[in-house]
């Protein structure tokens, strides 16, 4: 079992806390749980919520975070005075080498403790500029859900902190203990993290007509050759238009939304069978094992037999999937 500390820095809220703790609880591994979670703070007792939120209560000094594998600092009204206690003791944290990742608007906690300095980041988009114009030395982008940058990761917004939940399931545990533990919060599967922060569409269209029926379809198909057109005649629509919607629903274009779905299928396989990697790569839709291969050491950064011999040694799996560009982007707001 990992453990995990969630920091909370004043003014908080209770759901920005939380979600670590229900996304990560939902990972099992076997018949166990794959985390512990611990919620600390510098002052132990009674938190003050943000605006429109509810007092909490946090029962665990810094102290958690010497046992932690991995520490999470959620969103937090404090984005430019995170106490002295506090981000020392990420500091520490950090030079102890844990993972250290924030959510949201917890990048500035993580900028302050100079954890983020010569690193690309990101942080909910309406508060990047915030963030760029407040520590100069930080990179940083608002086109991706997630960023890593080595030992630290940091989130956008806290629907995103979701992504980067079942991003470190995968990271710790695989693709098929991540994809159960999205099952079983009913939320999307592991998205890439550098899928845009948000879509044009993050609603169905008023007509109700949506492509999530597409997807359905393909994702039942994802071992037969899938083009365009076919998804667009299943669709009912030009290809033009489908490309437009895809975009709008998912972030993502067709054919990147197919391939994350194959690598996610191969990833699953290379874990729970003994196939060998033709039948991998055909079973996943990605034709040939050198087509796996190059795919695999591409998105992943290992080949696939790599891959499979980590859960043959060890429950840990390669950290990065989908490596997003160091190029800044700035993206029009919704």
């Amino acid at each position: 079992m990992r453990t995990v500390a969630v920091v909370a820095v004043p003014p908080v809220k209770a759901f920005d806390l939380a979600m670590p703790a229900s996304l990560l609880g939902a990972a099992v591994v076997g018949d166990a749980p794959g985390y512990r979670i611990m919620v600390c703070t510098a002052v132990p007792g009674v938190l003050s919520a943000g605006i429109g939120g509810f007092d909490v209560v946090v029962s665990h000094g810094l102290d958690a975070m010497e046992e932690a594998d991995t520490v999470v600092v959620p969103s937090t009204g404090s984005r430019g005075s995170a106490d002295d206690t506090t981000l020392a003791a990420l500091r520490s944290a950090f030079d102890d080498g844990k993972r250290v990742t924030s959510i949201c608007s917890g990048a500035f906690v993580l900028a302050q403790a100079g954890l983020l300095s010569g690193r690309t980041a990101t942080t909910h988009w309406a508060l990047a500029d915030e963030l760029a114009a407040m520590f100069p030395d930080v990179s940083v982008r608002t086109d991706a859900l997630f960023i890593e940058d080595g030992p630290v990761t940091t989130a956008a917004g806290a629907a995103a902190g979701i992504d980067l939940c079942l991003h470190l399931i995968r990271t710790d545990y695989g693709a098929t203990v991540a994809n159960a533990a999205a099952r079983a919060a009913v939320v999307t599967p592991v998205r890439p993290g550098g899928q845009a922060q948000f879509v044009d569409a993050p609603l169905p269209p008023e007509n109700g007509l949506t492509l999530a029926a597409t997807r359905n379809w393909a994702m039942e198909r994802l071992d037969t050759p899938l083009s365009l057109e076919d998804l667009a005649t299943h669709a009912r629509t030009s290809v033009r238009t489908l490309t437009r919607r895809f975009h709008e629903e998912t972030g993502l274009s067709p054919q990147k939304w197919l391939l994350h779905q194959r690598l996610q299928r191969a990833r699953e396989l290379l874990e729970s069978t003994s196939l060998p990697m033709d039948q991998v790569a055909r079973h996943s839709g990605i034709g040939s094992a050198e087509s796996l291969r190059q795919h695999m050491i591409r998105h992943v950064g290992v080949p696939p037999s790599s891959y499979r011999a980590s859960f043959t040694r060890s429950p840990a799996a390669p950290q990065s999937e989908y490596p997003v560009s160091r190029t800044a982007v700035r993206r029009r707001q919704p």
